[in-house]
This record gives C-alpha cells, sequence and structure tokens, in this order.
C-alpha cells in the first residue's frame, strides 16, 4: 500500500436510487485496469456489475451492500466504496460516510437533486465529508445540467460551480469542455477509453469563456493569489484555479460539478482526474478520538505511522474463511501478528490475515497503514469497535443509526430452519445495526425490525440462500408507541408486611408530557426519602416505560417529578421504592389521558404528470398528508406524511396505478397521535391478541 498519503483517496459513490452509482464503478475500475471488461448492472448474460457481487443484487439490479474496492490511477491510490441508493439500506451509506474522506455526489441530469439525494447530502453534512458533483445520464432525453447545478444550490445548499460544459446533450452528447484548462475532450474507442484532445468549439466558445469567468469568481473566495492575478489581469495559470477550488471543496464551501454519461463511457477520465486535483488525501482530513483514560478529552489523530495505532470496525460481513471486518486505519498501521485491544470490551485481539478487498475479491497484505481502507479476518467484533495499541485507550464516536420503524414476525418451517434461523439473525443483527431481533415473550413470536420492507424482504431471502432457514412471515407490526397528554397528580404508598421486616415507601409527585423520552426530576427536600433510595425511585418510573399500561406499547414523552414521600427506618429499601415508583407510575399514567402514538412516514413520490392526480389520491386514501408537489419537465415529485400501518403494500398499489412507472421512497419522519377510530381497533386487536 502507498505510504506516501498525499497519493491516497478515500472516496465514496452515493446518490439517489437508479443514478449510476453502480454503473460508474465499473468504469472507473475499467478505466484504471482493474477490470477488463464491462459488465452492466443489469447485465443481458446474468453476470451483473463487479461491485453488486451479492446474488441478490444482480438479480433486482440493486446495490444493497456496500463494495469496497480499490484501483490506480496517475500513480495514486483510490479507494472505492459503491454504496447503495435505497433508503431501507442507508445505514450502509451511513457507515460509509463516517470512514471516507470525500464523496462523489452523482445526479441524474434529467430528475436533478431527487428525495435520496437530500438525504445522503444530510449524511455528508453530519460527518463534514467534502463532495464533488457528477451529473450523470447526460446522452438522456431532457437532460439539462444547468439546471441540475441550480438545483444543487437552491435544494442542498451547496455552492455549486459547473467545471465543464457538455459538448451536445441527450443524443448528440459528444463530450465535455474542461472550463480550467479551456480544452475540449471527446471519448474514443470502443469503450471510450481514448480520450482526445481538441479546440473548443466555435459555437461553445462564448459560453465557456463566460463559465470559466464565473468559476474564477467562485475559486477566488479561497485564494488571496487568485484574487491578485484578477486584480492585476494578468494569466491565471490552471494550478492557481486548481488550488483554490481544492481549498472550497476540502472546507465544504464549493461544489464543483462535472458532467458526462456512465453509461456511453463519456468524461469518467477527467471525473477520475477532478478526485485526484480536489478531493482530500487523509492528510487534509481533521479526526479526532476521544481519550478513556483522561475524561473523554478529544484527541487529534495524527495519519502518522508510527504512533499508536487507532482504527475503526464499520462493517462486517460473513465470509467464508470466517468474519470478515473491514476497518479504516487513522493512525499508526496494521501489520500481521501485531497485538490490538478493542476499546469497547477491553478484550485483546491479534491481527492475522490482513486483506485488501476488491468487491468479493480479496488481496493479502502485509499492512494495512494510516489513511488506508483494508479488512481483516477471524476478528470477533460489533460495528463501530475502535481498536488500538495496548498503550492507549481512545475511542473514536460511532456512527449515527437509525430506529428500526418496520416488524414482521418470522416463524420457521422446522427445528432445522430454526437452528440455522438463529445462526442468521446472530449474524444479521451483528452485521447491520439497523436491523434488530427478539423474542415477543407474550406471543412466542420471533420478531425482526428493519428500515423498511425490502430490507426485511431481502434479510428473509438471504436466510433461505445463505443459511437454508424456510421461514414464513407473519403480517408487519407497526412499532407503536404510548404517551400521555396531560399533567397528573401521584400519591402511592407501597406496604407489605410479612414475617421479619415488610416492605415500605410512600412516593408523590406528578407527571407531564415533555420532548424527551423520559425525564426523572428529584424535588424531594427535607429528606423524606432518603437520597440513597432516589436512584431506586428513578429505576422504578424507568423500568414502567417499557410497556404502557394502556395497551403495553413503549412510552415515551414523560417527565416524572417526584417531591413528597416517607420511608420507615427498618421496613424501607431500594426494592420497597422501586415497587412504590411502579405504583405510582400506573396511579398517574391513567389519569394522564394516555393515548397511542404510531410513525409517520416522509413518503416521496416521482411519477410522470399524467399520474400525478392518481397518485395524490392513493396518499389521501391512506390518511396522508401532502406537503407539496411540483413539476420537473415530465416527472412530477410528491412530498406526503403517511402513517406506516397505511403503507404496507403501497409499491404493489402504486405500480399498478402507474403502469409501474412511478416510484417512491420512505424514511421514518416522526410519532403522531392515532385518529381515535383507528385507536379503537388498535385496542380490540390487542383484546383478541390476549384471548388468542
Amino acid at each position: 500500500m502507498i505510504r506516501d498519503l498525499k497519493q491516497v483517496r478515500n472516496i465514496g459513490i452515493s446518490a439517489h436510487i437508479d443514478s449510476g452509482k453502480t454503473t460508474l464503478s465499473e468504469r472507473i475500475l475499467f478505466y484504471t485496469a482493474r477490470i477488463h471488461k464491462i459488465n452492466e448492472v443489469r447485465g443481458k448474460d446474468g453476470v451483473g456489475a463487479v461491485m453488486d457481487s451479492m446474488e441478490l443484487e444482480r438479480e433486482r439490479g440493486i446495490t444493497i451492500a456496500s463494495a469496497a474496492t480499490y484501483c490506480e490511477w496517475k500513480k495514486h491510490n483510490i479507494n472505492l466504496i459503491d454504496t447503495p441508493g435505497h433508503v431501507d439500506f442507508t445505514v450502509e451509506v451511513e457507515r460509509s460516510l463516517r470512514v471516507l474522506d470525500g464523496v462523489v455526489l452523482i445526479l441524474c441530469s434529467v430528475a436533478g437533486v431527487q428525495s435520496q439525494s437530500i438525504t445522503v447530502d444530510q449524511q455528508m453534512k453530519r460527518y463534514q465529508v467534502p463532495c464533488i458533483a457528477f451529473v450523470n445520464k447526460c446522452d438522456r432525453s431532457g437532460a439539462n445540467p444547468a439546471k441540475v447545478a441550480k438545483q444543487l444550490k437552491t435544494k442542498l445548499g451547496h455552492n455549486s460551480v459547473l467545471m465543464q460544459l457538455p459538448i451536445g446533450l441527450e443524443d448528440k452528447h459528444q463530450g465535455v469542455v474542461d472550463l480550467v484548462a479551456m480544452k475540449a475532450y471527446y471519448f474514443e474507442g470502443e469503450h471510450g477509453e481514448r480520450v482526445a484532445v481538441k479546440e473548443i468549439p466555435e459555437d461553445l466558445l462564448e459560453a465557456a469563456k463566460e463559465a470559466r469567468e464565473e468559476l474564477i469568481d467562485a475559486a477566488s473566495l479561497f485564494s488571496e493569489e487568485l484574487t491578485d492575478a484578477i486584480l492585476e489581469e494578468s494569466d491565471i495559470s490552471e494550478e492557481l484555479i486548481k488550488n483554490a477550488v481544492r481549498t472550497g471543496v476540502i472546507s465544504r464551501q464549493i461544489t464543483p460539478v462535472f458532467l458526462g454519461s456512465a453509461y456511453k463511457n463519456k468524461a469518467i477520465q477527467p471525473l477520475l482526474d477532478a478526485v485526484l486535483d480536489y478531493l482530500p488525501s487523509p492528510l487534509d482530513i481533521h479526526n479526532e478520538a476521544i481519550d478513556m483514560d483522561n475524561n473523554e478529552e478529544s484527541v487529534v489523530l495524527e495519519s502518522n505511522f508510527d504512533k499508536p495505532t487507532v482504527a475503526l470496525a464499520f462493517k462486517l460481513e460473513d465470509g467464508q474463511y470466517g468474519q470478515l471486518t473491514y476497518i479504516r486505519v487513522y493512525q499508526g498501521c496494521i501489520s500481521k501478528g501485531d497485538t490490538l485491544v478493542n476499546s469497547r470490551d477491553g478484550k485483546k485481539i491479534k491481527a492475522g490475515r490482513l486483506i485488501r478487498m476488491h468487491a468479493s475479491q480479496m488481496e493479502d497484505v502485509e499492512e494495512i497503514p494510516a489513511g488506508h481502507i483494508g479488512a481483516m479476518f477471524g476478528i470477533d467484533c460489533a460495528s463501530g469497535d475502535t481498536f488500538v495499541s495496548p498503550t492507549i485507550n481512545y475511542s473514536m464516536l460511532a456512527m449515527h443509526v437509525m430506529e428500526p420503524v418496520i416488524s414482521l414476525s418470522i416463524v420457521p418451517k422446522d427445528n432445522k430452519a430454526q437452528i440455522n434461523m438463529s445462526k442468521a439473525l446472530n449474524r444479521f443483527t451483528k452485521e447491520d445495526p439497523t436491523f434488530k431481533t427478539y423474542v415477543d415473550h407474550e406471543t412466542g413470536e420471533t420478531i425482526i425490525q428493519g428500515m423498511g420492507e425490502l430490507h426485511l424482504e431481502v434479510y428473509v431471502e438471504r436466510m433461505k440462500r445463505e443459511y437454508k432457514a424456510e421461514v414464513t412471515t407473519g403480517a408487519p407490526r407497526v412499532a407503536y408507541r404510548e404517551t400521555i397528554t396531560q399533567k397528573s397528580l401521584f400519591n402511592y404508598t407501597h406496604k407489605k408486611q410479612t414475617g421479619g421486616a415488610g416492605q415500605f415507601g410512600r412516593v408523590a409527585g406528578f407527571m407531564e408530557p415533555c420532548e424527551e423520552d423520559f425525564q426523572f426530576v428529584n424535588k424531594i427536600t427535607g429528606g423524606r426519602i432518603p437520597t440513597q433510595y432516589i436512584p431506586a425511585c428513578e429505576k422504578g418510573f424507568a423500568a414502567c416505560m417499557a410497556k404502557g399500561p394502556k395497551l403495553e406499547f413503549p412510552v415515551t414523552g414523560v417527565r416524572v417529578t417526584i417531591d413528597d414521600g416517607a420511608f420507615h427506618a427498618v421496613d424501607s429499601s431500594e426494592m420497597a421504592f422501586q415497587a412504590a415508583a411502579r405504583g405510582a407510575f400506573l396511579e398517574g399514567y391513567m389519569k394522564a389521558k394516555p393515548v397511542v402514538k404510531e410513525p409517520i412516514m416522509k413518503v416521496v413520490i416521482e411519477t410522470p404528470n399524467e399520474f400525478q392526480g392518481s397518485c395524490m389520491g392513493l396518499i389521501n386514501q391512506r390518511r396522508g398528508i401532502i406537503q407539496g408537489s411540483q413539476e420537473e419537465g415530465v416527472m412530477s415529485v410528491i412530498e406526503s406524511q403517511v402513517p406506516l400501518s397505511e403503507m404496507f403494500g403501497f409499491s404493489t398499489v402504486l405500480r399498478s396505478a402507474t403502469q409501474g412507472k412511478a416510484q417512491f421512497t420512505m424514511e421514518f419522519s416522526s410519532y403522531k397521535q392515532v385518529p381515535q377510530s383507528i385507536a379503537e381497533e388498535i385496542i380490540k386487536q390487542k383484546q383478541e391478541e390476549k384471548k388468542a
């Protein structure tokens, strides 16, 4: 692995579904000579793209798991991660962005900034990842890269600036004009592998000069030298512009926009040059850890090979030789045989086999130095664990993990399927933090939870294929919540007399709605409840939040304040006060007018204009609220909020209503109170379940 980190780039490719991420990755690998034949995402021969190595990905023509690879371009080492676009697999994007230094954000030249582009942009903001934009599909009918560059400004708030102009659009798309070099690039050969550099066509020269002025104007904010050159009206070199743009990109204050068509093999080589010119190397990025031995103070990590090692496990996979742990090394160097410590549990591990990934293929290496991404075999750990040298105790901040919003019950066919299902669930929950499973003690059912129908569908399919676990799935269950709507008082005495010491504790106060899940406020004065029993009271109240007295759903949004109580010198104990708190909660809760809340999803439908009315009708039928709709050329985008319970099977209904031409994305938005009629149905359903 290259040790000169100025020549290393850790980049991701992110975008909305179907923007061409995997197609672009495939071209990058071809031009960097990592592969010698281009395969399409939905290849006729059934081979599929290299980066879609999972059988399910090739069948469905979508990316499910992020795939890592590396390649070399102009003596630079590029570690590349192709991420999924579907919102159900958002954790794959999240974990990739956590460890990457830069991103190529792909946008479709026809659809522009779409709903999932907005989600990806929010994730990039969360981890402060610099990006360059690539407007793909310039060969498609209705392509308008200038409009997309504007949308980057208006919809995402990026300071976008065009670095290229298209030479022809739609079926006349031939190449691009480079506004820095002021040259025209054409792509010749069977796969566009030969870049022909020519003079700019006459009819584009004036537009190119204007666009270059705009580019220099935007870049001058990041370079005094460039500003001086403009004021002195001296020649402006390519180097001067590139350095200014690079400074702006690394500080996330400018987003250069490149154009092309991955499918038609146009303008991928200039994009690779842009990755080297504008995206940061590991040396340009500020990374921090917290020192667990020093009051969790922040420590700046250096991409220095001789310092103690700090590495983050960001993804796990079940390989044929055991668990495969993807790691990013931030400081130091991991060599074969090194002893590392997992800072989460303090367990020592020995680095055995170290590899570099190329999608599903692998290559053994002797070491993984700082600034690089690699993988280790045979290490038992969880996603998000930090590995450090034994001399330090640092921990990296874990990534943001969204809570699952949809549940399914799964039942194994027989005993053998039961054993295999357990193995599969154990594996999947380790691999994917947004996939959770538990056994419902009341019904005895195994429940799986995830980010959407497709997410769970894929895992059930993987159980059958990879673990031979035949399972049947039951109706999805919605993660309802309970909460209170008004303030109520409680005053509860717990008294129990048995032989010997009894139990005594009195707890009084009030509960009220609040924004957080649970708050406990202690306003006891005069030692009415001794200090040592206060934590027991809090524990008792907190325990009641797991299952609400009304319908046994988890309780959220309750602030409990205790301001009075009583104890007995002999009979009071922690156990007694826990029981008193539980009794007080039950007493106050039913007086506080509890209600049921349901998850509301942000649903964005993209449909041809002719079906706009039908799609709005479908949302209204599902208790949805339309928040806005806009026409973008031939397509309409409808944004709405719909209860999750109404969204099951929506994809089938939407397809049949729009001749299969519409698509939608759905992500969790908030919890809202359930209407009375629906609440009554839920109560009825719960009662029937209890009888059964």
